[in-house]
């Protein structure tokens, strides 16, 4: 039997709620082994981003080919790519597999510190949004990426998914995390058709890593042989669970990471 298994390409967080370690442990949870090809090292908590260091395209490309060529690899998801270097690293890597990804653009930490620098979106357009099966923005992403004001109803929505599809991407999951209302809604646009995921809107602060966990459970569900719609319900499904669990978690003084392990651990 195979094991299903998942390449994530993202930032390390030192704190372990989101970037790389969100991701494996999301694998882990949702029955997939993890691979990692680290891009950046970040030192950051519950409260912030203290410091981010940058790491070569060349150890970049290095550990996406050492990976690629062993591991039979059946989802990528690619999370901060905070520079231009980083993003024609990753892309060229991509296209030398003869892959795609589950792209989630990762622009500002739930701290509200900046993650990419802002050189970079042309290069996430360019660069990647081409190589993307799937790229996961949520409102104020989707505006930057479709360089448009931050959406406030469904129309504006679908446009700038119809902008983000231009650039190259197969298929687009707008959040609605940042939204208003009871309900948050994730409309997923492949270009024919427009798929609407709900969930209550929870009230909690510990939310740290969810774009990165929502995004990793979906490329788990691909690499289980899902179809992508049944992977973002999936995903949608587990991502509630582990925010609606995050409060049994005392980790830090700020913003506390959602609960990977709500399965398992015990109340």
């Amino acid at each position: 039997m195979t094991t299903p298994i998942a390449l994530t390409i993202a930032g390390s967080d030192s704190s372990g709620g989101a970037g790389i370690q969100a991701d494996l442990k999301t694998f882990s949870a949702l029955g997939v082994y993890g691979a990692s090809a680290i891009t950046a090292i970040t030192a950051q908590n519950t409260r912030g981003v203290t410091a981010v260091e940058d790491l070569s395209p060349a150890i970049i490309a290095a550990q996406i080919d050492a990976v690629l060529s062993d591991l039979a690899v059946g989802a990528i998801k690619i999370g901060m790519v905070s520079r231009v270097e980083t993003a024609h690293a990753v892309a060229a890597a991509l296209r030398r597999h003869g892959r795609r990804a589950v792209l989630d653009p990762v622009m500002v930490a739930t701290s509200g510190d900046r993650l990419l620098q802002p050189d970079a979106v042309e290069a996430l357009r360019t660069e990647l949004l081409p190589l993307s099966d799937l790229v996961t923005p949520n409102l104020p992403e989707a505006a930057i990426l479709a360089d448009s004001p931050v959406a406030q109803d469904e129309r504006t929505i679908t446009a700038q998914a119809e902008r983000i599809l231009a650039l190259g991407a197969k298929s687009v999951l707008i959040k609605g995390g940042h939204g208003k209302g009871e309900t948050s809604t994730d409309l997923l646009f492949d270009g024919m058709n427009i798929r609407r995921f709900e969930a209550p809107r929870l009230k909690t602060t510990h939310d740290h890593g969810t774009g990165c966990t929502l995004s990793a459970a979906i490329a788990a569900g691909i690499a289980l042989g899902l179809p992508l719609d049944e992977a973002v319900r999936q995903a949608k499904a587990f991502l509630h669970e582990a925010l609606r669990s995050a409060d049994r978690l005392h980790v830090g003084s700020g913003r506390g990471p959602v609960h990977h392990f709500h399965r398992w651990w015990k109340a």
